[in-house]
């Protein structure tokens, strides 16, 4: 490690550490499709799509690295673990380099290619790592960027192409004197090591040609791999078959002094001279799809695409899985959670409500921080899966919408039924043009009677009720809206006196009264109801009954759910105004939201498809936290749903490269004072934060005093919590010592006493 203190004050300029995030953040990262593999220092290091878990072959431990802990969340092509310098080097499909030193905190972030404008951002795909006497040699798709791993800094690029072209270089190898590089367009390459003057592409010998997908030198021999299965022992332009494999060639490694090649179905083990120490050639019970394999200690570590990884003993056809938990993928789509619990489903159909093609996948459930994952050919045929709602009265009861084949049931844990056409009311939708749509389901919400609402697009009858008892209830829209024609009927939500409110894609948003009947309709423009667009994508109604809505070019909110209905009454949404620098400004101004949700302080996070999360307080006009890729752990800035635990505070985001969750504070209401505990207590020297104090009802008068009785805090609660800066009215620290925390429920009936103790 001493080699590193020098080198951590050189890095500065150039390039930047990234933060831990382990303290407020929690990630949820599928593990399953691994892309590359390493290995140093008697551990297996793992690169998944856009995260990395670490074996410790001694103690079988499992570590994982993720944005929390400063990863980049962006998709890895191939990592690589120096042992002799104690770094990992993780590579990504878009150039980024993160760099993770042994006992370090932090990551290093390199972004020298990824911000180098003088190669096409779609040609900066890290393919390859090579390491050879304290040089990194970087195989990319424009050429080979050499990097000083002593000094983590970069020297010369080659551009090795003819006359100086870039091209995708897939690998490299050293079998000193040379330096040999294979190509996808100009086959392999080569030039001696130790010259310097390599940046002249003259210098680069062509020595063997086709596409050439692998190389690596095993003892004093060069072996290869074109784009045909086939391996070949280099030989200028003569080379030699050595091996043809019956299935795509997707692996070179070398470690232990053996070569791995691996294919999509196999994996071979070879010692000098090519001969066969080794090999997998299928393995019990099983069916799997390779990406990379190395050997070590006569074990093969294999890479699967949707297995994680997976050790088979030399001779052997059982296996040990290595799987981090987690969720199935990591696209999450739609969320819900209930206190402790969340589900997770991954539809992913188009901006525009196209389904097709139709993915079927799995789905995900969390509980006690343990992931249960139930596959596709579990779910009794649906596909699509867009939204989730678990039943307030009954949380091990589940419903999920496919925008494809109906409703789905899971009651503990377990699918029990799929209404469709064949078993319940429900109807396919038949296009004008006679094509069916089969039965779209998307948003859906349950009343106070514990009955869920939900809609189905292209079909009159797009609002439906399935009371508690089973029974379906279809209502006929078809006097406000032509849901033949249009795209989609998608988000619901429910007012507090029950009136039903749903969102379309191209007819703004709609309102029904159950108890007469009566609908109502807002659009675009003024006068027509004021909202920015007709594409209606997110509603949520806050503690004050106002209608949040989220639209494909900004938000509006309806402060009077009960007008909605009367046709005099004209009903405008309203933008929320702002001051930016004492400018006017319209909040989330052509913003694309795709969710809002309220927590338990009324304060709202709002989601959107390019700008990452906004946590705004109640009435919007201030902005208390913006999480974006660049800020936090978010592993995109497109977030597709959030769900908030109102027991815990927890915020769920689904974006589109992952699943994270922000430790937050706001609770929801709870019945009486029995929980209530103040955290973090004691408050120690150097925190700079808010104390939380959780498990308050409703409207609770919440006083702060000192040991002899001066009040210096008091609030009262908007939901389950409250927070203190620990500064007397927001003015100064107060000082060590002990504090009364005076509590009383908004009726006078209860009141309830705990101390938070304060060290400076």
């Amino acid at each position: 490690m001493k080699k590193w203190i020098v080198i951590m004050v050189l890095l500065i300029v150039g390039n930047s550490f990234s933060q831990n995030y382990e303290d407020q953040w929690k990630g949820f990262f599928s593990y399953v499709s691994v892309k590359s593999i390493s290995q140093g220092n008697d551990k297996i290091f793992v690169g998944a799509e856009n995260a990395v878990f670490i074996l410790d072959r001694t103690t079988q431990e499992i570590k994982t690295l993720t944005t929390i802990n400063g990863l980049s969340g962006e998709f890895i092509s191939t990592i690589y673990y120096s042992e002799l310098y104690g770094a990992l080097f993780i590579g990504y499909e878009n150039g980024l380099i993160d760099v993770v030193i042994d006992g370090e905190d932090d990551v290093l972030k390199v972004v020298d290619i990824f911000e180098k404008p003088t190669i096409p951002p779609t040609t900066k795909r890290i393919n390859h790592f090579n390491e050879y006497e304290g040089v990194l040699y970087i195989a990319t798709q424009y050429g080979i960027s050499v990097y000083d791993i002593a000094n983590l800094e970069f020297g010369d690029t080659y551009f090795i192409g003819d006359l100086g072209a870039q091209i995708n270089i897939t690998e490299t190898t050293v079998l000193a004197p040379y330096l040999y590089a294979s190509s996808s367009q100009e086959g392999i390459k080569r030039a001696l090591v130790d010259n310097e003057n390599l940046i002249n592409y003259e210098e680069w010998e062509p020595v063997a040609g086709g596409n050439v997908q692998h190389i690596q030198a095993l003892g004093d021999e060069i072996y290869y791999a074109r784009n045909d299965n086939k391996v070949y022992r280099f030989a200028p332009f003569n080379p030699t078959l050595v091996a043809t494999y019956s299935s795509n060639v997707v692996a070179f490694n070398f470690s232990d002094g053996l070569l791995a090649i691996t294919t999509e179905k196999s994996s071979h083990a070879y010692s000098e001279g090519f001969s066969l120490v080794a090999s997998v050639n299928g393995l019990a019970g099983l069916e799997y799809t390779l990406r990379t394999g190395l050997v070590l200690d006569s074990n093969f570590y294999l890479g699967t695409s949707g297995q994680g990884l997976l050790v088979v003993p030399f001779g052997s056809s059982s296996y040990q899985q290595i799987l981090p938990d987690g969720p199935i993928l990591n696209s999450p789509f739609a969320l819900d959670v209930s206190s402790g619990q969340l589900w997770v489903a991954f539809g992913d159909i188009t901006v525009t409500y196209n389904p097709f093609p139709l993915n079927f996948r799995g789905i995900s459930n969390l509980q006690d921080e343990t992931w249960t994952n139930l596959e596709a050919s579990e779910l009794l045929g649906a596909s699509d899966l867009v939204h989730i709602k678990i039943n307030p009265l009954n949380p091990e009861e589940v419903y999920f919408s496919s925008f494809q084949q109906g409703l789905l049931k899971v009651v503990d844990q377990v699918p029990e039924i799929l209404y469709n056409q064949d078993n319940s009311p429900l109807e396919d939708a038949i296009l004008n043009n006679g094509e069916n749509a089969r039965v779209r389901i998307f948003g859906a919400a349950f009343d106070r009677e514990n009955n869920l609402w939900f809609t189905q697009s292209r079909i009159d009858k797009g609002l439906i009720k399935l009371s508690p008892t089973g029974q379906f209830q279809r209502i006929d829209i078809s006097n406000i809206l032509d849901n033949s024609s249009e795209l989609a009927l998608n988000k619901l939500a429910i007012s507090r006196e029950g009136f039903v409110f749903f969102g379309s894609a191209e007819n703004g948003l709609f309102g029904y009264n159950p108890t007469t009947g009566a609908f109502g309709k807002i659009s675009e423009g003024e006068g027509q109801g004021g909202l920015p667009s007709v594409d209606v994508r997110a509603l949520a109604f806050d503690a004050s009954n106002r209608l949040w809505i989220g639209t494909r070019k900004g938000l509006r909110v309806l402060f009077s759910a009960g007008a909605f209905f009367d046709p005099s009454s004209n009903v405008e949404s309203q933008q929320i105004i702002i001051l930016e620098d004492g400018v006017p400004q319209e909040l989330l101004y052509q913003q694309t939201i795709t969710d809002i949700e309220v927590d338990g302080s009324n304060n709202k996070w709002i989601a959107t498809a390019t700008s990452g999360v906004f946590y705004v307080s109640s009435n919007g006009q201030e902005t208390l936290l913006r999480f974006t890729k660049d800020n936090s752990p978010l592993p995109s800035n497109n977030v597709q749903d959030v769900a908030i635990d109102d027991l815990t505070g927890r915020v769920y985001f689904a974006t589109v490269n992952g699943l994270v969750a922000y430790e937050g504070t706001a609770t929801a209401p709870r019945d009486n004072l029995d929980g209530v505990y103040a955290f973090p207590n004691p408050v120690r020297p150097g925190f700079t934060g808010n104390v939380t104090i959780d498990g308050l009802t409703s409207n609770a008068n919440v006083k702060i005093t000192d040991i002899e009785g001066n009040l210096v805090f008091e609030t009262t609660s908007q939901g389950g919590s409250v927070l203190w800066d620990t500064k007397a009215f927001g003015k100064y620290k107060v000082a060590s010592g002990v504090y009364m925390v005076l509590i009383t429920s908004a009726d006078y009936l209860e009141t309830k006493v705990t101390k938070i103790m304060v060290v400076r």
